[in-house]
């Protein structure tokens, strides 16, 4: 029996206790309510503080369905609150599957308005338990589930369980602050939907009765779940000062449109709270022309910036100038943002030009227009007379802050096979690293806190940097990345096994160390690791199951579709929970082979694997980014073979363009010698030709991430096959191929050949482009081929000034892979003008074949790329047909020369000397 003792100790104590509460609330501190971390506890004299009784307090509430807020809790020695449903009241295991959440670590004291994420949301009316957890381990990461229970326990308070009970009505919330509006739009700052639905904007005619006549305008539909900076397009504009009031509605018939006012009612109702009344907030919203942009100091890589808040009446850009903009209208400019839409935004991010590299550097961020309406920023191009700043009373419209030159860098919740970890965006002010730490890092352990580094990263900004973990993780838990520096000149990151001494962290002006934290959800994690064994019996050495279920092992055919008939054994049932050297006894095993080990759940409740018997239909496999697996290669011992053994590990991989090495993630070869990678033909009896690669001499005993470098690259996805060798020769030299065999063969076990088996996707992709004439609604892309499917996305020519998602002018719809002709684009923002325009295939990453790479802001269905890194893309010169109009390019006065006309009343923006005057009158009123 696993671990069933303590977890049946608290099964009975929660029955017996017939989860009554605990004391009441004792000790109050100020804390931070929304992320739940403590400021300094204050020192009280309240007796139940003295005798260190913990309480929880948790009200009837209207959620969004993923969080719940604690109003109060009291952990005098720390710990987590922790959310369970109803079930946790049946006892057994239902103990452990009954969690819903847990807070972050909350230091010693009271704490206030704790937020809890829930990693399994509700959908409707539910009972919540709210239960204080100590941390046993000291560790400050919550392991009550994953430790079955060993650590982490509840606190108790008189031999019981200390919990309250909450009514949480999965509904929806809503919040929206005073704001400037160019009467057309309406930021609201934070959503959070129960079931999807849409926000509504009401004007305060509402609050006189005029349900239907107060609607001034609809968002698109947004998905469950929380949705921040909601920017509204008002269908009738706000003509005067008012108040704006945002309401979430429903999508009661699925339609995908805000049928409400149309259906007087009947369809799309709004969310109401517990108490039956509609949720909604409200806030002011002051109707001005005048622009304006907020920046307060910050932290820098000095690639990137970030603007809090601007203003822009008439929508344009956001641009950062250094100090020298008093001087230097033009030549100041370090870069500036994408097109901004008309209205309020806010944390705009400017990816720079120019880097600032000098610490205490001054920003200055300064708001513009798009004079000439092409949504592309023209101001230095044309030196001043297109795209000028905006005005008020002082001058340019700006504001100034100063950069603590270090590092900056931003990490998204995300869903985690345990195995890697997605940094959002990456600024290093010099070459160095981003290590992923656990919340072990919170209590003091520097460097047994990491869990990985990416590779070695030269000064810059990255997108979505993927870092793979060396020490998976087993739960959903914090993860805290941190910028490193390279300090020894060797590109690798030694941190950890110097102890410190070199790759040391990056820090502020202050000392800070520069991090972010997020949550990693992780519902399974499996370690399968390549074995010998002599009998049908696999040890699968570590799975996590956040619900609960099985252990499956299948053999190789999976990787050919054969899911139900490559079962070959499955585990016990598995209650919720971490699990170590798990036996899974097969069927039959008579030779080495390679062998995949998948979590399951148990969806039917009956403890028993249900999965091939029900064709798929129940006990699914779980599932994070992709299906959660773990290969490894199994040798059946034969002690009558002599000569060695070995083991080696490949997992699938991926490659752009081209696959020019293979990534062998593990072999051990007991007298030294060599992998060498096979192509799939091998498996035809092609011994010899089938060889792509082979690695160099390797000494006898483990080694990992053994790069390959192929001879003969791959250029299509297909299988790579890895096979270990021996040096039978002794000269450190491969010469199986050379030799036709008679040197370096191949280590085996069970007369056969150690391989390991794997996929190697290539994504390809190539697209061709013509010129042509059209009516502006649509254009023909002659041929795309992609190796995977996807899109092919039309965008103008601002692409080649960094526009990435304001150039997309349409997508065409899902396309299957392998090669598509004459594909018609219909685009969103049709052809106005004869100009370039660029053909760019996508990927579909998420596998829902529907194009979000601009929703996403860059972080799905990213574009095909070449081997060295470049995206595919073609252009062409389009056209527009005759009888259509054609406002001619980029503001030329027609010959071809810069459009000179002033418009909106700047003052002589074609006159440098105009324009720094202008600016420096900016800079002496703000720094008055």
């Amino acid at each position: 029996m696993h671990r069933r003792i303590s977890v049946l100790m608290i099964a009975a104590a929660l029955v017996l206790s017939g989860m009554t509460m605990g004391v009441g609330a004792v000790g109050a501190t100020a804390t931070d309510a929304d992320s739940g971390s403590s400021s300094a506890v204050s020192t009280t004299t309240d007796s139940a503080a003295l005798s260190h009784v913990a309480s929880a307090t948790l009200d009837n509430q209207t959620s969004g369905g993923t969080t719940v807020t604690v109003q109060q809790v009291y952990v005098p020695d720390g710990g987590f609150v922790t959310i369970h449903d109803a079930s946790v009241n049946e006892g057994g295991a239902k103990v452990l599957s009954s969690v819903r959440g847990s807070s972050k670590y909350l230091s010693p004291g009271n704490h206030t308005n704790v937020t809890v994420r829930l990693d399994d949301p509700i959908e409707n009316t539910t009972t919540l338990v709210a239960m204080p957890h100590k941390d046993t381990d000291g560790d400050r990461i919550y392991e009550f589930v994953s430790g079955n229970a060993e650590v982490d326990g509840p606190y108790t308070a008189d031999g019981e369980i200390v919990v309250d009970v909450g009514t949480v009505t999965a509904s929806a919330t809503v919040s929206i602050s005073d704001q400037p509006t160019d009467g057309e739009h309406v930021f609201v700052d934070r959503t959070e939907l129960a079931n999807g639905g849409f926000l509504a904007i009401h004007d305060s005619s509402l609050l006189d009765g005029a349900t239907f006549e107060s609607v001034r305008g609809v968002s698109p539909k947004l998905g469950a779940g929380v949705h921040e900076d909601v920017r509204v397009t008002l269908d009738e504009p706000l003509e005067n000062d008012d108040t704006v009031i945002p309401m979430p509605h429903r999508d009661t018939d699925d339609d995908g449109s805000y049928d409400f006012v149309t259906s007087n009612g009947e369809d799309d109702g709004p969310y109401t709270d517990t108490d039956g009344n509609i949720v909604l907030d409200s806030a002011s919203a002051e109707l001005t022309d005048t622009a304006n942009v907020t920046m307060a100091d910050e932290v820098s890589g000095g690639h990137l910036v970030t603007v809090d808040s601007v203003f822009l009446p008439e929508g344009g850009f956001v641009t950062a100038h250094d100090a020298n903009v008093s001087d230097d209208a033009f030549g100041s400019v370090r870069g500036t943002s994408h097109y901004l839409g008309p209205g309020y935004h806010e944390n705009v991010h400017i990816v720079l030009d120019e880097p600032f590299t000098d610490d205490n550097a001054t920003v200055v961020p300064m708001a513009h227009k798009d004079t000439n309406d092409n949504q592309r920023y023209d101001f230095v191009r044309s030196e001043g007379n297109n795209d000028g700043p905006y005005t008020d009373d002082n001058g340019a419209v700006i504001d100034q802050a100063t950069l603590d030159i270090a590092a900056n860098f931003h990490i998204a919740a995300q869903p985690s096979d345990g195995t890697t970890v997605v940094v959002d965006h990456v600024d290093l002010s010099e070459d160095g690293y981003v290590t992923i730490h656990d919340a072990s890092l919170n209590a003091g352990a520097v460097t047994g806190s990491v869990r990985g580094s990416s590779e070695f990263l030269e000064a810059g900004y990255y997108d979505n940097v993927t870092i793979t973990l060396d020490d998976p993780l087993q739960e959903s838990g914090t993860v805290i990345p941190m910028a490193h520096r390279e300090t020894d000149g060797d590109e690798s990151y030694d941190f950890v096994t110097t102890e410190g001494s070199e790759d040391g962290p990056v820090t502020t002006n202050g000392g800070n160390l520069v991090i972010d934290t997020a949550k990693a959800t992780v519902n399974a994690q499996v370690t399968f690791e390549s074995q010998t064994t002599s009998d049908t019996n696999v040890t699968v050495q570590s799975a996590t199951l956040h619900d609960g279920g099985f252990v499956t092992i299948h053999d190789a055919s999976l990787l050919e579709g054969a899911v139900f008939d490559s079962v070959r054994g499955t585990s016990e049932y598995l209650g919720p929970g971490t699990h170590e050297n798990v036996s899974v006894s097969l069927d039959s095993l008579e030779e080495s082979t390679t062998l995949i080990a998948m979590p399951h759940y148990d969806t039917n409740d009956n403890q028993q694997y249900d999965f091939v018997t029900s064709e798929g239909t129940a006990d699914g496999p779980y599932v994070a980014k992709d299906i959660v697996v773990a290969p490894a290669t199994v040798n059946v011992s034969d002690m009558g073979m002599g000569g060695g053994t070995a083991t080696v590990t490949l997992n699938n991989q991926t490659a752009n363009g081209q696959a020019d090495s293979v990534n062998v993630a593990s072999a051990t070869l007991s007298q030294g010698g060599f992998v060498t990678i096979h192509d799939g033909t091998l498996l035809d009896g092609d011994v010899f030709d089938s060889v792509r690669g082979t690695s160099d001499y390797l000494e006898a005993g483990s080694h990992e991430n053994i790069s390959v470098s192929l001879d003969d690259p791959y250029t299509e996805s297909g299988t790579i096959i890895a096979m270990p060798h021996k040096d039978s020769n002794d000269n450190e030299a491969y010469d199986f191929v050379s030799s036709e065999g008679s040197a370096d063969g191949p280590y085996t076990s069970g007369g056969e050949a150690v391989v390991a088996p794997a996929s190697l996707t290539v994504r390809s992709a190539s697209v061709t482009f013509e010129a042509q004439e059209t009516a502006g609604d649509s254009l023909t892309v002659a041929s795309v081929s992609m190796s995977q499917g996807g899109f092919v996305t039309i965008h103008d020519a601002t692409l080649l000034d960094g526009a990435t998602f304001d150039s997309v002018r349409g997508s065409s719809d899902y396309l299957e892979a392998g090669t598509n002709e004459d594909v018609e684009v219909s685009l969103d923002d049709p052809v106005e003008e004869s100009g370039t325009f660029v053909a760019m295939p996508h990927r579909d990453t998420n596998d829902n074949q529907q194009y979000d790479f601009v929703s996403s802001e860059g972080g799905a269905d990213a574009p095909y790329v070449t081997a060295g890194g470049d995206i595919v893309l073609a252009d062409a010169q389009v056209t527009l047909a005759d009888g259509a109009t054609d406002t001619g390019m980029g503001g030329d006065g027609g010959d071809g020369t810069p459009d000179s006309t002033e418009s909106d009343g700047q003052p002589g923006f074609g006159a440098v000397i105009a324009v720094l005057a202008l600016l420096g009158a900016a800079l002496l009123a703000r720094r008055s």
